[in-house]
């Protein structure tokens, strides 16, 4: 039976287009503006802070992943303004053809020793390091495991490799097990995780992980974008917290919160990084870091190996909110690092506390689907090397104020 067009659907066919007309119906952002609860894209006017200006208001801010709070450093903008001095604002190509600089090669070297493997490649985002290494490393017989909470960028790696992808229940080490076995023995089976869950603030089990790789002869590899800086001696990671380095065949890393910077990198033994220098699609063929970013990224590495009392001091204050917020009655889940999430369950709710909380002077994320199970929506809490005990006080009492008020507390 042949589809009839209404003369009101083909209008919108002949002016919109079948993908316009698509898209026109998504208006899922407006009911939450027309409601005055949309959280999202709010202006800063400032740099990035303990406290932020917004529209001219002072607002705590406990919604930045700068971890070291080092994005406004002077080093660190002067090394930034130096490098653009010397090298321009871009490198006018991938690092593959015209645009790798010895200041990249510099940071590869800096960057692999930090963490402890033999190589290291750095990457325009932390998103690409992901989205390209994944999907590089396995091929249509093999088998790619992931908790089912990993990030976005692993999720799409693996959507973009040929392989049989099998995902495991979030840190559930029998559930990996079962998934183990089902691979074929002779097949390459590598399984991919966050090190530090950027939601839910949890750690990965790496040494049961690590026990798994070596019973069914896998691969590991972690995602340390929120370890770095956080875990390990002078701040090198989850992989180093637990003692598991050696064991761990890749590790992956991004500049945007520790390293206060943009960007990311991954490191591995020399075939490795061999591999992946002349196969990754999105380092071959993405423009290289500028030398602003590249510059960043090294001159925090320096400071976070040089003043152990950043890491220090994040701690201090972590372990104190973490206390405060158990005491004022949140559930907080499993988290035992600087993001604390207050569950919600409820997404208009969660919305409706993040507007709550930034118009008594406090900056948060809400976390929904997809970045959450459905059930598990919460605002999202995280702690900064520079953030002092009174600032976490008073963002404690605020958001009690706001969870009472909704009926949540």
């Amino acid at each position: 039976m042949s589809y009839q067009f209404s003369q009101k659907n083909r209008d919108i066919y002949l002016t919109m287009g079948l993908l316009q007309e698509k898209l026109s119906k998504y208006r899922e952002p407006q009911k939450y503006m027309e409601m005055g609860i949309y959280p999202y894209f709010r202006e800063i006017d400032s740099h990035q802070d303990t406290e932020v200006t917004m529209s001219g208001k002072k607002v705590l801010m406990f919604g930045s992943n700068s971890y070291m709070g080092l994005t406004y450093d002077k080093r660190i903008v002067e090394a930034a303004i130096n490098a653009i001095k010397k090298y321009g604002t871009g490198c006018a190509g991938s690092r593959f053809l015209n645009g790798t600089l010895d200041l990249h090669i510099q940071l590869e070297h800096e960057l692999a020793e930090f963490v402890g493997k033999d190589e290291a490649l750095v990457y325009s985002t932390g998103f690409t390091v992901n989205s390209g290494v994944v999907p590089s490393l396995t091929g249509r017989n093999d088998y790619i495991l992931g908790d089912d909470r990993d990030h976005a960028s692993i999720v799409d790696g693996r959507r973009l490799s040929y392989s049989t992808f099998l995902h495991y229940k979030h840190n559930d080490m029998e559930d990996l097990e079962r998934e183990l076995k089902r691979c074929r023995p002779e097949a390459i089976k590598l399984i991919v995780t966050d090190g530090m869950f950027s939601m839910e603030g949890d750690l990965a089990k790496l040494p049961e992980i690590v026990a798994l790789k070596k019973k069914y002869n896998a691969s590991i590899m972690v995602d340390e974008a929120h370890g770095v800086g956080v875990f390990g001696r002078q701040g090198r990671g989850t992989c180093d917290h637990f003692g598991v380095t050696d064991d761990v065949d890749l590790i992956m890393g991004t500049f945007s919160k520790s390293l206060a910077s943009i960007g990311g990198f991954i490191a591995a033994d020399k075939d490795t990084i061999n591999w992946l220098r002349h196969t990754s699609r999105t380092y071959i063929f993405s423009a290289s870091n500028t030398p602003a970013a590249t510059a960043a990224a090294m001159e925090a590495l320096h400071i976070i190996q040089a003043e152990p009392e950043r890491q220090e001091n994040l701690w201090k204050v972590t372990n104190y909110a973490l206390k405060s917020f158990r005491e004022a009655g949140f559930e907080i889940g499993g988290t035992e690092s600087p993001v604390i999430p207050l569950y919600v369950r409820d997404a208009e709710k969660t919305f409706a506390v993040t507007k709550l909380a930034f118009d008594k002077g406090v900056f948060i994320n809400p976390v929904i689907p997809p970045a959450c199970a459905p059930q598990d929506t919460l605002v999202r809490v995280a702690l900064m090397a520079t953030h002092t005990k009174e600032q976490v006080d008073r963002c404690v009492s605020i958001l009690v104020d706001c969870f009472k008020e909704l009926g949540l507390l």
